[in-house]
C-alpha cells in the first residue's frame, strides 16, 4: 500500500542520515586528532633540530643570552588560537545577552517599585519633612560605572548641613547627625528608594557594588590594589557586601567589602541577582548591618 511504501522510504531515508551523521563526527575526530599530532610533532621537531647545533655554536647562543635579551616564547598552534577565539566569543556573546537581559529587569522592576512604593515614599517623604528642617530628599555626587560621576538621590536621614564642620566622614554608631526618623530610615533601608530614579536613568543598577564619593574613592585606590575593580559595572541599591557585610567604619570594612565586590563581579548571573534582592527583603525587615 501507500502507507507501506512511505514507511519503508522513511525507514531508509533515517538510516542514511544515521551514517552521514557517524561519517561526519568521525571525520571531525580524525581533523581534530591530526591538528593536534601536527602541532606537537611541529614542536617536537623544533626541538630535536636544536639539539643537533654544534657544541661551539650552543656556547654562542648560551653567550648571546645576556640579561638584557628576550627570548621569544613557542608559537601556539592555530587549533589552539581558534579554540580560544572561540570561547571569548562565546563568552562575550553571553555577557550581552546578561547584559541585555539585566537592563529590562533594571528598568520593569523601578518602574513597579515606584508604583506600588509611591504610598510608602510619600508617607516617608512627609516623616522626613515633619522630624527635621530641610528638604525630604537630597542629592550627592558619588562615582559610578568606569570612574564616571553622576548625581544619587535618597531620602534625608541626617540634619542638613552635617558634614559643613567635620567634612566627609562615616557614619558611626549613635551617630549626633542622624535624625531620628533617619535611624529608622537607615535601618530599613528606606532611604535608599529614590535612587529607582537612578537606575531607570541608566547610572545604577538593582543590584551591583555600592557607589561612593569621589573624596573616599581616591582614597581607597591608593590604599587598596583591587578597589577599582568594583568600577567595572554599574553600581546598585543593594549588593553582595550590603546583604553579607555591614556599614563601613574602618579601611578593614572597606578591604572586605571589596572581596564581596570582586567576587559578585567574577561569579555574576540573574540567579545571583535574583537571591540578593530576595536577601536584602530579609535585611528591611530586619535591619541588619544598619548604622
Amino acid at each position: 500500500t501507500v502507507f507501506a511504501s512511505y514507511k519503508g522510504i522513511m525507514k531508509r531515508l533515517n538510516k542514511k542520515i544515521k551514517n552521514l551523521v557517524i561519517i561526519f563526527f568521525v571525520l571531525g575526530i580524525s581533523i581534530f586528532a591530526v591538528t593536534v599530532s601536527w602541532a606537537s610533532l611541529s614542536f617536537l621537531g623544533s626541538q630535536d633540530s636544536y639539539s643537533k647545533i654544534k657544541k661551539s655554536s650552543v656556547v654562542e647562543q648560551v653567550g648571546h643570552f645576556t640579561k638584557k635579551s628576550k627570548t621569544r616564547a613557542p608559537e601556539p598552534s592555530s587549533l589552539l588560537l581558534f579554540g580560544t577565539g572561540f570561547l571569548g566569543m562565546v563568552v562575550s556573546f553571553v555577557r550581552k545577552i546578561y547584559r541585555s537581559i539585566k537592563r529590562l529587569f533594571d528598568l520593569v522592576f523601578s518602574i513597579i517599585g515606584l508604583i506600588v512604593l509611591s504610598p510608602v515614599m510619600l508617607l516617608t517623604a512627609i516623616a522626613v519633612k515633619l522630624t527635621s528642617k530641610g528638604p525630604a530628599i537630597y542629592s550627592q555626587i558619588r562615582v559610578g560605572e568606569n570612574g564616571k560621576h553622576f548625581r544619587i538621590y535618597k531620602f534625608r536621614s541626617m540634619t542638613v548641613d552635617a558634614e559643613s564642620k567635620s567634612g566627609a566622614v562615616w557614619a558611626t554608631k549613635n551617630d549626633s547627625r542622624i535624625t531620628p526618623i533617619g535611624q529608622f530610615l537607615r535601618k530599613t533601608r528606606l532611604d535608599e528608594l529614590p535612587q529607582f530614579v537612578n537606575v531607570i536613568k541608566g547610572e545604577m543598577s538593582l543590584v551591583g557594588p555600592r557607589p561612593e564619593r569621589p573624596v573616599f574613592v581616591e582614597q581607597f585606590k591608593k590604599e587598596i590594589s583591587d578597589y577599582e575593580k568594583r568600577l567595572a559595572i554599574k553600581p546598585g541599591i543593594t549588593g553582595l557586601a550590603q546583604v553579607w557585610h555591614r556599614y563601613d567604619e574602618t579601611i578593614a570594612d572597606v578591604r572586605k567589602k571589596i572581596k564581596y565586590d570582586v567576587l559578585y563581579i567574577k561569579k555574576v548571573c540573574f540567579w545571583t541577582d535574583v537571591r540578593i534582592l530576595l536577601r536584602t527583603i530579609r535585611v528591611v525587615f530586619t535591619g541588619a548591618g544598619a548604622r
